[in-house]
């Protein structure tokens, strides 16, 4: 029998769309001000390969990724989901914008091996982890890269958002070095 041992912490990664490049900056800075210095941000891409949003945000979409320097651990994901959901409801219940709906955060965790997403809805290949948060493997990292499963959304298999992803692993595996490093 194998002993339980703690896996290494995660790279935070959220990926935060919006219409308003207003409402992106103002997500960055909140996120940095409860989790840390930004490592690195992705350019802003056209998120417009589902219409699921278009009713409470708009439409012409920009999606990012925010990645966070500091290594979480990995049961931080749901009160990271629930404190992004917080965010947006702040930022709606401003009613400086036209949607009922003006950002979206999606916070998920970056490790050797996968990126998962956290979600508030269940599916059939999502894990329940507690207070109403479900998580989705929704990348893994074979033959040198990340590669989408079946049910991975259409935006994440966008070649610019794996190949971003891909540059974040090896910020994550210099971190993970230094981090292991005595006095790191």
């Amino acid at each position: 029998m194998a002993a339980p041992h703690l896996p290494p912490p995660a790279l935070l990664v959220v990926a935060a769309f919006s219409r308003h490049s207003e409402a992106l900056t103002w997500a960055a800075q909140r996120l940095q001000q409860s989790y840390g210095p930004l490592a690195a941000v992705s350019v802003a891409f056209a998120f417009n390969q589902t219409a699921y949003y278009q009713a409470t945000m708009g439409a012409d979409l920009r999606k990012q990724f925010l990645v966070f320097h500091n290594l979480v651990s990995l049961d931080c994901l749901p009160p990271v989901k629930l404190h992004t959901n917080a965010l947006e409801q702040e930022l709606a219940a401003t009613g400086n914008w036209t949607e009922t709906r003006p950002l979206n955060l999606d916070p998920g965790l970056l490790t050797l091996g996968k990126f998962q997403l956290a979600t508030t809805k269940d599916q059939a290949h999502r894990l329940y982890l507690r207070d109403g948060i479900f998580a989705e493997v929704t990348l893994r990292f074979q033959a040198g890269q990340f590669e989408p499963w079946p049910w991975t959304y259409a935006d994440y298999r966008q070649g610019e958002a794996l190949a971003f992803l891909n540059g974040a692993r090896e910020f994550y595996r210099r971190r993970l070095r230094e981090s292991a490093r005595p006095g790191g």
